[in-house]
């Protein structure tokens, strides 16, 4: 049984500015070489969280698209994080999980956040995604994503570890940090959560409080308000040992989406 050894980036953006955040990415990561099976950047990562889509989306297999595969291959490991695309019409906040072979698979964002009017300008996805690593099922989600149970509900033990990739401002960290802990809990899976640092175009501060959460609900890891890239290892076995020995699924009360 493999245990998974999982590498966040917490930095701050260049606002609206592709070209500079790959680059970024590409000399931290490269500074710090990590030895690991999963990188996980922010949401929107390549722009920070902006509804200008007309002049910044790209095509389904960009730009971005392809730094990502020469990354994973660099590394040998999967590259995950969210962009905004362009495709068919619509616009999507689309997260990609790229392998090291340069296959990937996509999940657009279901739950909009209106407060920003992100549904006027992107379109939900209709669709989850779970797919495996090293003989992990994982779950990866968008931001406020995270709010919804529902959409996050683990039936049936389906995955083992829950992913948020965010830009969550600093004035609501509080519950960034409770509800992490609560999917955790209810889900008795592990949850990583990947948050940005820094102040955005609009002026919105960004306190990071990227996170590593134990299915019992406590912090394996919990950074602070700086930049970092954390590497932490998490362990298989002690998840089967907890669900057997605390089987709360069992009871769990049955329903569909």
């Amino acid at each position: 049984m493999h245990n998974l050894n999982i590498t966040v980036v917490q930095t701050a953006l260049h606002w609206q500015d592709a070209v500079a955040n790959r680059s970024m990415f590409s000399e931290k990561l490269a500074a710090a070489a990590p030895t690991t099976d999963l990188i996980i950047l922010p949401e929107m990562f390549t722009t920070g969280f902006s509804m200008e889509a007309e002049p910044l989306a790209e095509e389904a297999e960009g730009p971005t698209l392809t730094w990502m595969q020469e990354e994973a291959r660099k590394y040998q490991a999967v590259l995950t994080g969210s962009v905004m695309v362009r495709e068919g019409g619509k616009f999507f906040n689309r997260l990609y999980w790229v392998r090291p072979d340069g296959s990937f698979a996509k999940y657009d964002k279901r739950h909009l956040f209106r407060m920003a009017k992100e549904h006027h300008t992107y379109t939900a996805g209709k669709e989850r995604l779970i797919v495996e690593l090293k003989g992990w099922k994982i779950h990866p989600l968008v931001c406020y994503d995270l709010r919804f149970p529902v959409w996050s509900r683990n039936t049936n033990n389906a995955y083992d570890l829950l992913l948020y990739v965010a830009n969550w401002p600093k004035a609501r960290n509080q519950a960034w940090r409770l509800l992490l802990q609560g999917r955790a809990i209810e889900n008795l899976a592990y949850v990583v959560g990947v948050n940005r640092v820094g102040t955005d175009g609009n002026g919105h501060p960004y306190s990071g409080d990227s996170a590593f959460i134990h299915p019992k609900g406590y912090h394996l890891l919990e950074t602070s308000e700086v930049e970092g890239i954390h590497t932490l290892k998490l362990n298989k076995q002690e998840l089967e040992n907890f669900r057997e020995a605390f089987p709360a699924h069992l009871d769990a009360d049955p329903f569909s989406l």
